[in-house]
């Protein structure tokens, strides 16, 4: 199953998938899966499949050894003439991201790595976080610091941010991508909780009754972060190298 560890090494990309019916969503899950179980390109390492929950759409967690192989993907002629254009037809929104995972920290009782898996029942949330590329290492500090507050708030299992590498979006149906702002203009955090129930109840407590810590430590977030995207998801699917990638 994939870990997130930051000391891995891996290029992490994470590609979000906007739709507007539910029956869209199902068309690419099913897509989706198709493609992780024929996936035997040089570097990859593993996919995982999340579906939306919040929002329709959904999120592939993908890990390569590098960027070189992710490049030689991407410049494929599968990839540029089915895959871009099956899901240009299904979507209203793709972003395919690079990162590299910065931070992985999880709750005392939950052991030292971050495992995402269909077999697990985390409730995932993945936030997109703009930031102007002269603070993107703050933010990822201040985001760190949260987790001294975050392992008290109940159902809090684990928290991994992630520094933008590189954004794209799909060009018009015809194979090509797009790059979105600066390359570095964004962070990700991909959080999970133990229901839906606990993170909503985290989202939307009053300020009154919150934390100082988190009161200050929010308010340093906002002060850093330009524009934020976000969902919440279940793991449908997964696959993985058969043999390790050493990078």
């Amino acid at each position: 199953m994939p870990f997130i560890n930051p000391e891995n090494g891996y290029l992490t990309v994470i590609n979000l998938f906007k739709t507007d019916l539910s029956q869209r969503v199902d068309r690419l899950v099913t897509e989706m899966k198709k493609i992780v179980d024929i996936a035997d390109y040089p570097g990859w390492i593993s996919s995982t499949v999340h579906r939306g929950q919040e929002k329709f759409g959904t999120a592939n967690f993908i890990q390569w050894r590098g960027m070189d192989d992710l490049e030689t993907r991407y410049a494929g002629s599968e990839f540029k003439h089915h895959t871009i254009p099956v899901f240009h037809e299904m979507t209203t929104f793709v972003r395919l991201m690079q990162t590299e995972v910065e931070l992985g920290q999880r709750h005392p009782s939950l052991g030292e790595v971050t495992e995402i898996s269909p077999d697990r029942d985390d409730y995932t949330v993945i936030e997109i976080l703009g930031v102007q590329p002269s603070n993107q290492t703050e933010l990822i500090s201040t985001l760190g610091a949260a987790h001294e507050w975050l392992v008290d708030v109940p159902g809090y299992r684990s928290q991994s941010v992630m520094r933008g590498i590189r954004s794209r979006n799909l060009g018009a149906g015809d194979g090509t991508l797009a790059t979105v702002g600066a390359d570095n203009d964004f962070v990700v955090v991909y959080s999970q909780w133990d229901s839906k129930e606990s993170f909503d109840g985290y989202r939307t407590l009053a300020a009154d009754k919150q934390h100082a810590a988190r009161r200050k430590n929010q308010d340093k977030r906002n002060s850093l972060t330009t524009v934020t995207d976000w969902n919440t998801y279940r793991v449908v699917h997964t696959r993985s190298a058969a043999e390790p990638v050493r990078v």
